[in-house]
């Protein structure tokens, strides 16, 4: 049940990948490449429940956003039907862009006809199988966090010529507010 992550990571010496906790990581993820400063995994077709969040800081956007899909799980869905709680939650960051888009991943069991949300606001989308470039850290993540860790992974990219689209990337947080050690954060950028 909880041992849903499928990784084959190829060992690089002195690389610490952080523990993370698995019993709430639900989307199927393969690591192809594992180096000691970021790793390319690969993301099966899978959907995610999604909100847009605009004319907001990323902070609030994460906060308001994540109330509205916490809402949706708990039972504000056409089925009435509680879903558990997974993660990562995610939220887009584009370049020159205000808005955020906040998502949690649709736990396996609802992945074929997830319910649909009565909130107007919230929306199923299927995101595509995708080869995604991702740099973890730990510590509790704000927004220039995440900013300066996507800076980081993106001047690596391009300093070992890997072509990634540039004009976007995702946060990725796997904690709740309360924990307060190991926790773990990750920046993804999407492979061209």
């Amino acid at each position: 049940q909880d041992d849903k992550i499928l990784q084959a990571n190829l060992p690089v010496p002195g690389s610490a990948v952080p523990s993370v906790d698995t019993h709430l990581m639900v989307t199927v993820t393969f690591t192809t490449f594992q180096a000691k400063d970021y790793e390319l995994r690969q993301y099966e077709t899978a959907k995610w429940v999604s909100t847009v969040i605009r004319g907001e800081t990323q902070k609030e956007a994460m906060r308001q956003g994540f109330w509205k899909l916490f809402h949706y799980i708990q039972g504000k869905n056409e089925k009435e039907m509680k879903i558990d709680m997974t993660v990562p939650v995610t939220c887009l960051i584009k370049s020159g862009c205000a808005d955020f888009k906040v998502s949690f991943f649709v736990p396996f069991e609802h992945q074929d006809s997830p319910p649909q949300p009565t909130n107007p606001d919230v929306f199923v989308e299927e995101r595509k199988a995708a080869a995604i470039f991702v740099r973890s850290f730990g510590g509790f993540a704000s927004p220039e966090k995440y900013a300066e860790e996507a800076e980081v992974l993106a001047g690596i990219l391009r300093n070992r010529g890997q072509p990634f689209h540039e004009d976007f990337f995702y946060t990725a947080g796997y904690d709740s507010p309360f924990k307060l050690f190991n926790r773990h954060n990750e920046v993804w950028y999407f492979k061209k």
